[in-house]
């Protein structure tokens, strides 16, 4: 690739994933993040313990502002059945971020084979710039690498637009599973 650059965790990684002006996209592939920040709010969804989600207030804000700005924050999640913890964890804490304006989808992970979408997650922003994520062994956030090639961002819109056309918004997603499993699972809608 051409034309990239590493943006690492930090001011640097936030003024990169903050820099769009109209549409930010991410695909996201794994079905773990070891992001410090939620550890404990994961182990409190794994113990079945409440929590109000007063730690998303920030992102939500951001989310929130950006929408009304008429500014565009979008996700497809491919996911793994049955569902990790994690997965489950993300299910869950997806309706802040849909409320506040996100529009996430959910697509298999057998159908993103089958459309030969990326096996790593990626930003693209503005259909100009994208960062393809980089973790570590433990599934922690490293940076991502920053790319501006034509070619290269023109082929992950392309992605973009497959995985957008597939995946199913979340709450058409959730609504494929009665009640009682989603209880089970700890996932409100």
């Amino acid at each position: 690739m051409s034309e990239s650059s590493f943006a690492a965790v930090g001011p640097e990684f936030i003024r990169f994933a903050r820099s769009y002006e109209h549409t930010a996209y991410r695909l996201e592939v794994r079905d773990n993040y070891a992001d410090q920040g939620e550890a404990e709010h994961v182990q409190k969804f794994l113990a079945g313990e409440p929590d109000d989600g007063a730690w998303m207030e920030d992102w939500m804000g951001l989310v929130l502002r950006r929408t009304l700005e008429g500014m565009r924050i979008e996700r497809v999640r491919v996911i793994t059945e049955p569902w990790s913890d994690y997965t489950r964890f993300g299910l869950n804490l997806s309706r802040l971020n849909t409320a506040a304006g996100e529009d996430i989808r959910y697509l298999s992970r057998e159908r993103a084979d089958e459309l030969g979408l990326p096996t790593y997650d990626y930003w693209l922003l503005d259909s100009s710039t994208m960062g393809i994520l980089r973790f570590d062994d433990q599934d922690v956030l490293l940076g991502a690498d920053v790319v501006q090639d034509p070619a290269v961002v023109v082929e992950h819109a392309r992605y973009r637009d497959l995985a957008r056309r597939f995946a199913v918004p979340r709450a058409a997603y959730l609504n494929q599973f009665d009640d009682e499993f989603l209880r089970k699972n700890q996932i409100n809608k």
